[in-house]
């Protein structure tokens, strides 16, 4: 059986306008929110910046938790994003862009010592 997963999210603007929703795809769903196509709440406010998210299991848990959020003060959510994205960046900035993988430093030569040009067999 396939692993589903469902977000509850907050996305906000450069001043801090927020939007909460729910979603099953978060990467389509953030990638709407950024090319502010319809006219909507978001593309009037340009909250593009996805600033905050969880991930369930079950649609009614995120839609529970959306519901829950937009019940909360402004000074709440506020405290809830500052919890783990004190900068509030954008945590889909890096998204789609290739990723660095660690390499293992040179090892140390000896002094006229020459690097092999091929792994021995």
């Amino acid at each position: 059986m396939r692993d589903r997963r469902y977000f509850a999210y907050i996305v906000a603007s450069r001043s801090r306008v927020l939007y909460i929703g729910m979603t099953n795809s978060m990467v389509r769903r953030n990638a709407q929110h950024k090319e502010r196509e319809s006219d909507s709440f978001t593309a009037k406010h340009r909250c593009t910046r996805l600033v905050w998210y969880e991930v369930y299991h079950s649609p009614a848990t995120a839609i529970a938790r959306e519901k829950q959020l937009k019940g909360w003060t402004r000074a709440k959510k506020i405290a809830l994003i500052e919890q783990s994205n004190p900068d509030w960046r954008d945590l889909s900035e890096d998204w789609g862009k290739p990723i660095t993988l660690y390499k293992e430093p040179a090892a140390a030569k000896a002094p006229g010592e020459t690097a092999p040009t091929s792994v021995p067999p």
